[in-house]
């Protein structure tokens, strides 16, 4: 034997103790092969398309969810300018308020003080005309004693015109 077939036969046992032969292994490569193509077409792209769908789902998400704060945030600032108009009108209607107010209370102020003024004048115009008509009784009362005493001191007849000159006179002297 030579050393060639020693080699050989080494080789072939080890070859038969590993187990690679050359036909086993490009099948084994040619089944990888289908496999990855297999795993690639019906499995790695769905799963791919899957995943990209999913993730533009996420992000039309995330994209619709930065909108409606951008939008959430302008309508905040609208109202917050709108409140703080509605707090500037309201301030101004108040402030109406007060100044019609306080027109109107002066305005009733001066017309209860045009009313008392006349209720003053009246009552003094009355005090005045029942003062004179108070004098005139007096006058009257006065007169008459008057007459009497004066008749009975000059046991005459006084003539109404006498009488009444004589009824001046007198209340005359009294007033001085």
């Amino acid at each position: 034997m030579g050393l060639l077939e020693a080699t050989g036969n080494v080789i072939d046992k080890f070859e038969s103790f590993v187990g690679v032969n050359l036909w086993t292994m490009i099948f084994a490569w040619v089944n990888l092969l289908i496999l990855y193509l297999l795993f690639k077409k019906f499995l790695f792209v769905p799963i791919k398309n899957m995943i990209d769908s999913r993730q533009k789902e996420i992000d039309d998400m995330y994209e619709n969810a930065e909108n409606a704060q951008k939008n959430a945030k302008e309508l905040q600032a609208q109202y917050e300018d709108k409140i703080s108009k509605a707090e500037e009108e309201s301030e101004q209607i108040v402030k109406s308020a007060v100044r019609r107010a306080q027109l109107k209370e002066e305005e009733i102020l001066k017309e209860a003080g045009r009313q008392a003024d006349r209720t003053l004048e009246r009552a003094q115009e009355q005090i005045a005309l029942e003062k004179k008509q108070a004098i005139n009784d007096v006058k009257d009362q006065v007169a008459e004693v008057a007459i009497g005493i004066a008749s009975a001191v000059i046991e005459r007849d006084v003539s109404e015109s006498e009488h009444k000159q004589l009824i001046d006179d007198f209340i005359g002297n009294m007033g001085n």
